[in-house]
């Protein structure tokens, strides 16, 4: 229960995402609708002491978007619904739909991340691969 607490508090703290408990801002200096992040499970990696694996949802409304951030983790993002523009400092900007996926390094800085779409919601699914008990978002200034 204390990793939910916390995951919930860095999310809405670090990326302006929204749990349980209702939406907050979107991304700083943007009128777009924040995402809604749902904490799915977390796992202690036995075979890897020290690391974790975590799965959470991100709903984005029509129009909706992230902040710039970073992960400390490498995330496999896998989009269920809908349409989303991804892209990290120093790559291309890419548009995916249902059953495609987007790769982000530990290092790398997530600057794009949005719907495709001002009209319909979209989903995916993140797979995080960290060391346990470090953030799962870390805010960008």
């Amino acid at each position: 229960m204390h990793i939910l607490r916390s995951l919930s508090l860095l999310i809405l703290l670090g990326s302006g995402a929204a749990m349980a408990h209702g939406p907050t801002h979107g991304p700083a200096g943007s009128d777009a609708p924040p995402a809604v992040v749902a904490h799915v499970m977390t796992q202690a990696l036995s075979d890897y002491p020290g690391k974790e694996a975590m799965m959470i949802t991100v709903d984005y409304p029509p129009g909706g978007a992230d902040p710039v951030h970073r992960h400390d983790a490498h995330a496999f993002v896998y989009v269920l619904e809908g349409s989303i523009v991804m892209g990290v400092a120093g790559g291309k900007e890419v548009t995916l739909t249902p059953g495609q996926s987007f790769y982000e390094g530990p290092n790398d800085l997530h600057t794009v991340g949005r719907n495709a779409s001002k009209d319909k919601p979209a989903k995916f699914l993140v797979l995080l691969l960290k060391d346990a008990g470090k953030p799962v978002v870390i805010p960008v200034p």
